[in-house]
């Protein structure tokens, strides 16, 4: 009998990693939009999430170009002293490289740009070691799923997963149903697998994606400019979606 394809084992030591070409290669790319455009924009994300990075990447992509992840190899692109910087006062914004941050090149001017990002928030569902943003509580009776509209109690079927994730259901009429209050969150708290995954099935979005402009570089001045009431990404801990293996696009 055949041995199964299936049963194939993989070696971990098989794993393609990033090469020095593929690096080199990026590094260059960099360095090309660097010297194509008026403005390298660098930007922090708050609650990253690869759809909603799409459709900015989208919008845009007839006037500008976005590289995300891999900070080491930007910074190492722009140059991060005086003697290694690609253009003058590059360095000043590759030192600033650090965390989940990104570069935005564009002609388009800073203003337009600031009010674009400004208003392109995106609500999103909460994950795994995210920060409440408020405090959840069920009340007694029926299960409601809050995003639809109107809202509308979990069918029977749901019942067991409901309980597996924590909350002490019984059956009411063929409807999961609490017998008391549950506090399913407690605001600031970091959330667990079984609370994040309880706030997405009732509909609850607690963290927002949005792209924050933290300095600006102009090709025409060599000058690097802080942007003004630039506030830091909220705290977010265990969640990475950036697609550092397609950083840019």
């Amino acid at each position: 009998m055949p041995k199964s394809k299936r049963a194939k084992l993989v070696s971990l030591t098989k794993v393609s990693k990033k090469t020095k070409e593929q690096k080199n290669a990026l590094m260059n790319e960099v360095q090309e939009n660097a010297d194509k455009w008026k403005y390298c924009w660098l930007f922090e994300v708050g609650a990253m999430r690869n759809a909603h990075l799409k459709t900015v990447r989208n919008l845009w992509k007839d006037t500008a170009r976005i590289f995300l992840g891999r900070g080491a190899v930007m910074a190492k692109a722009l140059g991060s002293t005086i003697e290694e910087e690609h253009r003058e006062g590059l360095h000043k914004l590759a030192e600033q490289i650090k965390g989940q941050v990104g570069l935005f090149f564009t002609d388009t001017e800073p203003q337009e740009v600031i009010e674009w990002f400004k208003d392109f928030q995106q609500p999103d569902f909460a994950r795994s070691g995210n920060l409440a943003s408020r405090t959840v509580i069920l009340p007694a009776g029926p299960v409601m799923r809050t995003h639809s509209d109107p809202p509308e109690p979990f069918p029977h079927n749901e019942e067991p997963q409901l309980r597996k994730l924590g909350l002490a259901t019984t059956m009411n009429r063929g409807v999961p149903t609490l017998g008391s209050p549950h506090k399913l969150c407690q605001k600031g708290k970091p959330l667990t697998s079984e609370q994040a995954q309880l706030l997405k099935l009732i509909g609850e979005k607690m963290v927002v994606f949005r792209v924050q402009m933290k300095a600006r570089w102009s090709a025409a001045t060599g000058e690097v400019v802080e942007v003004k009431g630039a506030d830091p990404a909220p705290e977010v801990v265990g969640d990475h979606d950036a697609d550092e293996e397609g950083m840019s696009e």
